[in-house]
């Protein structure tokens, strides 16, 4: 499922980027950490707009491009799970939330720090990549999900079933903005309940 996000999402997101809590350039896909995927939540008026970023380890068990149909199906298993946002991150019912607006898409980046590696292998920096081959890939999922709510005070919690569903996924960082300002929060596979109450 792929619909067009509203220029009100937009905003509310390069609101949420232009925050301190994420004002770092944006992350290289190589430099992801397997198990820990982002997502970022923005209030605004009835509106929840939310961006997602996991690594495709997390969501298929892989990071490879597709090499075979069961690779494929895989993908496109995953993609169609990540269009169905309430299904993965569950808001009270109270606030009477529907989906207006998915994205869900795969993005792909070839490895190019093998040859920086080679000649840094003592360097605990380069530890992570030596189970790289050269040429290795890199991939993650991106979702974006536009919400409006008829009762929006009370999201004061948010479920992820997303850690049933994705079994490699360990942690979500979550950043949100709202009138209460910029927060972050660590959601981790044992405790799979964010509060946002005061």
């Amino acid at each position: 499922m792929k619909m067009t996000i509203k220029p009100l999402a937009v905003a509310v997101l390069a609101s949420l980027a232009a925050t301190p809590l994420h004002a770092q350039d944006r992350r290289e896909l190589d430099a992801h950490e397997h198990g820990v995927g982002h997502l970022n939540i923005a209030f605004e008026d009835d509106s929840v707009v939310m961006e997602l970023a996991a690594p495709g380890a997390d969501i298929v068990g892989f990071e490879h491009a597709a090499k075979s149909t069961e690779d494929r199906m895989a993908i496109d298993d995953a993609i169609g799970q990540l269009a169905r946002p309430q299904e993965l991150f569950l808001l009270p019912e109270a606030a009477e939330c529907s989906v207006v607006d998915v994205h869900a898409m795969l993005v792909e980046e070839e490895h190019e720090e093998h040859e920086e590696h080679e000649e840094h292998e003592e360097h605990e920096e380069h530890e992570e990549h030596e189970e790289h081959e050269e040429g290795a890939e890199h991939t993650e999922f991106h979702a974006e999900y536009v919400l409006t709510c008829t009762n929006p005070s009370a999201v004061t919690r948010i479920d992820f079933p997303y850690f049933s569903i994705f079994p490699n996924a360990r942690e979500l960082e979550v950043q949100d903005v709202s009138s209460k300002g910029a927060r972050a929060y660590e959601v981790e596979r044992d405790a799979p309940v964010l509060d946002l109450g005061d």
